[in-house]
């Protein structure tokens, strides 16, 4: 690997953790010496790259700090690409679109010898069968979601039940046979997971759920680990 390629694989190592990063987990991943990593980053602070370093625990880039966000590998592009295709086959009408031009930006700032990845792509996402059809716009749910804004919606459950449920949701999860809300459930006081095409309304509150959002997601997730260690131990 080129040195100047290296340094711009430090800063992308960087933007990608958001917490202290080793020099020896820059080298291991560069599979190069601590002493290059050492020297490699003097010099990336003498350019005025924002990194700070302590003793110990690691390098840390800054905010503040700016780069071209379109100076993708081909792997990268790769990725981006693969990503949009399995959302433009799987989202909502709205994010279809929103792939759809997500590859015609990526495809309309890489440069000529790159776009063979975008105009022949090696990779393929396998179409979905029938999806049921649905009467919640998904653009609510993960609106909701970002403003912390509680949700009242009407759930039908598999035996056909109604009910009208207050959640505060925590994310949007995307499948291939459809989407899954997860929440905490006011009436269940507990967490749960709704089917969106057993939705038959959702409608946002101006009302905030107490917390933070990632808060919330801890909670959430801790709720999910306690349950799957139950699990675990039930099976023999």
């Amino acid at each position: 690997m080129r040195r100047a390629d290296r340094l711009f694989e430090i800063i992308q190592i960087l933007r990608r953790v958001r917490g202290p990063v080793s020099a020896q987990a820059i080298a291991d991943e560069l599979e190069v010496s601590k002493r290059s990593v050492y020297r490699d980053i003097a010099t990336l602070v003498a350019q005025r790259v924002p990194i700070r370093g302590e003793a110990g625990i690691g390098y840390i880039l800054q905010d503040g700090f700016d780069m071209p966000p379109l100076m993708l590998t081909s792997d990268e592009i790769d990725a981006a690409v693969l990503g949009a295709l399995w959302v433009r086959s799987r989202g909502e009408p709205g994010l279809a679109r929103a792939a759809e031009n997500l590859i015609a930006k990526i495809e309309a700032v890489s440069p000529e010898r790159l776009r063979r990845h975008i105009d022949d792509t090696a990779m393929s996402v396998r179409p979905v069968g029938s999806v049921a059809e649905e009467h919640v716009d998904a653009a609510v749910l993960r609106e909701a979601i970002q403003d912390r804004r509680k949700l009242t919606i009407g759930y039908r459950d598999k035996d056909g039940r109604s009910s009208e449920r207050i959640v505060w949701p925590v994310l949007l999860g995307y499948r291939d046979e459809g989407r899954i809300l997860a929440a905490w459930c006011e009436l269940r006081q507990d967490f749960r997971y709704f089917r969106t095409e057993r939705m038959t309304f959702a409608k946002a509150h101006e009302e905030r759920y107490p917390g933070s959002a990632a808060s919330l997601k801890k909670r959430w997730r801790i709720a999910m680990d306690t349950q799957r260690e139950s699990y675990l131990r039930q099976v023999p």
